[in-house]
């Protein structure tokens, strides 16, 4: 056999496995085409159980029950009044954008971003700032939900003055306003108001404004949002401080009722009841006294949580109806007459201790 002969038989060789392979592949085709064939009914939905196999959560790492109580955990059923944590992602003119993790960004609006007045929301909040928020209403129609920060303000700050009243602190805050009742200020963002008898005799109302003033709590009732001070009460007690029973000072009659007399002493108001102007009966104070009379009065109370402070001169009347007949030697004579009467005090007490003790008997 020659060489020609021999390249031949090789050529056909090679061809015949070509043509093999070949027949190979189209076999296969013709296999993959029919694994693909499906008919249109035979393709189960995503929540049919035939889509799945009991042993589904086998090789998950957990149970179906496990599965369940993961996703509780991600609960988005916002609720009025919850608090919830956000993320601001956008100012607005007229509010906020807040991202809470719910299906739909979340909105405040501009005047719910502080108890306190703000020029813009740049006062208060900054993109990207995450903080705490209050939801005031359920989803509105496209779904989103409507936030505040002034209402969480409003709340901590009832429990501050609440715990400022407990405390029976004396707060320091300035008059932004005065009306015919009053003056308005604010203590913790909140609006408080100073009825006019609780302003010191000496300071005339419509002269406060801007002013910075000292409080004591009247009434603190969030529910019926009522929030009232005095400064007369702060002056007292600041007063009383330094005054003591049975003290004479100097005041200026300040106004006169059927039932008294108003004494300034001082900055603070003291009562002089009808009952301790004289030893004497009086129909009347003003049978005795004139507004702006300068007078000697001894303090005979001091009620530092009622602020109010007792004033007597019947205690220092040399002979009863002095007060009537010659109250300049009432004046004259008050510190001699204060000395005795609190000596009179002394000895009472002395002698009700003597009475007290009760003598052992001999055996």
């Amino acid at each position: 056999m020659n060489e020609n002969s021999s390249q031949t038989i090789k050529e056909i060789s090679e061809e015949k496995e070509l043509k093999n392979s070949s027949e190979l592949d189209n076999d296969s085709v013709l296999q993959d085409k029919e694994d693909l064939s499906f008919e249109k009914n035979d393709i189960p939905s995503a929540d049919s159980s035939s889509s799945r196999t009991n042993t589904d959560f086998d090789n998950a790492g957990f149970t179906q029950e496990e599965f369940a109580s993961l996703l509780g955990k991600y609960d988005y059923n916002f609720k009025p009044g919850d608090l919830v944590k956000g993320t601001v992602f956008a100012l607005e003119p007229k509010g906020a954008m807040i991202d809470i993790g719910a299906k739909t960004a979340a909105f405040m609006p501009v005047q719910e971003v502080s108890i306190n007045r703000v020029e813009g929301l740049n006062d208060v909040l900054q993109p990207s700032e995450s903080r705490e928020f209050f939801i005031m209403s359920e989803e509105n129609e496209d779904g989103q939900l409507a936030l505040s920060i002034r209402r969480i303000e409003y709340q901590r700050a009832w429990e501050r003055v609440r715990q400022l009243q407990k405390e029976d602190a004396t707060i320091y805050s300035e008059v932004f306003a005065t009306n015919r009742g009053g003056a308005l200020v604010r203590v913790e963002g909140l609006r408080g108001f100073i009825p006019g008898s609780h302003i010191s005799a000496r300071r005339i109302k419509d002269d406060l404004e801007g002013e910075y003033l000292p409080l004591k709590f009247l009434e603190v009732d969030e529910e019926r949002n009522r929030l009232v001070l005095s400064h007369r009460r702060a002056l007292v007690e600041k007063k009383m401080n330094r005054l003591e029973v049975g003290e004479v000072v100097v005041g200026s009659v300040k106004g006169i009722k059927p039932y008294g007399a108003f004494i300034d002493i001082g900055g603070v108001s003291g009562l002089l009841h009808i009952s301790e102007i004289s030893h004497e009966h009086i129909e009347t104070p003003h049978n005795v006294l004139n507004v702006s009379d300068q007078m000697k009065v001894m303090i005979i109370d001091l009620d530092s949580e009622r602020g109010r402070i007792s004033l007597s001169t019947k205690a220092l009347e040399p002979e009863p109806g002095d007060m009537l007949t010659d109250p300049q030697k009432v004046f004259n004579k008050a510190e001699e007459m204060a000395a005795k009467y609190k000596q009179m005090l002394f000895d009472q007490t002395d002698d009700n201790e003597e009475t007290s003790v009760v003598p052992s008997e001999t055996v």
